[in-house]
């Protein structure tokens, strides 16, 4: 049984020790939380579960403390997919919810698996899931000042593996902050969150860079080829250096290799695998 999770890019990690030391222990705590889950539950419970824990914590950029897009308002992507079943579930765009990855897990099971926008929050609203505003203080005072680099630039994501060798990724995002209206990040989609028998990955940075480079699905299907983890992920990684692609990715695969890379410093991660490990 083995746990990734990510937050993200987070420039101010590399100058500001308080707020490094935050998401450390943040980090820290949730992966612990997390691969206590996955003792009793399988990778698609604990992912949803551990990227709730994620998407609750104001130090991310998903769920609570999300970016505000350019017209003043916060809409929430995210993603999930099951290794075993090959099924793909998410919401695009969805505006007033806490916990979008709960929302694509209630999909998981329906024909119609991807919403958006007001398809996505009538789908919550039927299926119990109450009103919510998830901007804070410090996100609208961002906002009125115009700033383009956030301390919570970024996604959050987890990765798991289960005791029966089940596989699942799980992606959620707030966005950049200040976009067009409309504008589809990868956390969505399959270039940013892809699972099957063989290997898992969640992705975060620019989400047109990773869209570009089919990130997540072109790792996965590498190592169902057979290349190692690793190496699978750095090939995927070097394809994005003709455009400077910006992104980094967690993963693991149903041999237990698990992983972590990022094309620019810092993505910040934690993993438990034998004992707790975290971005330093």
């Amino acid at each position: 049984m083995k746990i990734i999770i990510h937050g993200g890019f987070f420039s101010e990690s590399q100058t500001n020790q308080k707020v490094k030391k935050a998401k450390q222990d943040a980090l820290a705590e949730i992966v612990q939380l997390g691969h206590k889950y996955l003792q009793s539950h399988t990778a698609v419970e604990t992912v949803v579960y551990t990227t709730c824990l994620l998407e609750n914590c104001e130090l991310f950029n998903a769920g609570t403390g999300s970016q505000i897009q350019s017209d003043g308002k916060i809409r929430l992507s995210a993603s999930l997919m099951d290794g075993k079943t090959m099924r793909f579930s998410g919401v695009i765009n969805i505006e007033d919810v806490k916990n979008p990855i709960c929302i694509a897990e209630k999909l998981l099971p329906y024909d119609d698996r991807v919403l958006s926008g007001r398809g996505a929050l009538n789908f919550a609203r039927e299926n119990g899931f109450k009103y919510y505003n998830p901007e804070t203080p410090q996100r609208r005072k961002e906002y009125e000042k115009k700033l383009s680099d956030s301390i919570r630039l970024g996604t959050v994501g987890c990765v798991a593996l289960d005791v029966y060798g089940n596989l699942a990724a799980a992606t959620s995002t707030g966005g950049k902050g200040f976009e067009i209206p409309g504008r589809v990040s990868d956390s969505a989609t399959t270039a940013g969150n892809y699972a099957n028998a063989f290997a898992a990955i969640s992705c975060t940075g620019v989400g047109e860079d990773i869209v570009s480079g089919a990130v997540a699905s072109n790792i996965v299907t590498r190592v169902t080829d057979a290349m190692p983890l690793a190496l699978a992920t750095e090939k995927t990684l070097n394809e994005l250096k003709p455009y400077d692609g910006f992104a980094g990715i967690i993963g693991i695969s149903a041999t237990g290799e698990i992983y972590h890379a990022d094309t620019h410093p810092y993505m910040v991660w934690a993993s438990y695998d034998d004992e707790v490990e975290v971005f330093a």
